[in-house]
């Protein structure tokens, strides 16, 4: 009766919605650190975050699957953890920026495993979540259905 019990809560855990657990005022301070590579540009050409573009734009990076930005080119090992089935959610974006090699070896099962991402962000990765969380279209979906709601 227990592992039907247990399953059953593990199950529906992980059907419940996730929610970043930083604070996001702290993540756009933090984020400045990120600026150097990454930009934050939406769908429709806003820019959110004028930053670099080492790296990919981060628009939309919550529930993406790594390794997926149009006409961005993706160290090999990142694009695999995609395919792997690696998504961007809180845990793995936190344990990805706070050492982006550890975390690729560690995830491909393989200690050859490089990162074109050279930064490590050893705090203050869930607050930078958390900022992002807010840019992307499920972000813009959520705002509409809040001020439709409203009117």
């Amino acid at each position: 009766m227990k592992p039907i019990l247990t399953t059953a809560l593990l199950a529906s855990l992980a059907a419940a919605p996730a929610f970043a657990e930083g604070d996001a005022d702290k993540g756009k301070k933090a984020f400045n650190k990120c600026k150097s590579c990454h930009q934050i540009v939406s769908d429709t050409g806003e820019s959110i975050s004028k930053g670099g573009r080492t790296g990919p734009n981060l628009w939309g990076i919550v529930g993406r699957q790594a390794g997926t930005v149009e006409d961005f080119r993706y160290g090999d090992d990142l694009v695999a953890a995609g395919e792997a089935g690696l998504v961007w959610d809180e845990e793995q974006f936190v344990a990805y920026v706070q050492d982006p090699r550890d975390f690729l070896k560690t995830y491909l099962d393989d200690g050859g495993a490089k990162s074109k991402m050279s930064f490590r962000l050893k705090k203050g990765g869930e607050d930078v979540y958390a900022y992002l969380a807010q840019f992307g279209p499920a972000a813009a979906e959520g705002e509409a259905d809040e001020s439709s709601a409203t009117n």
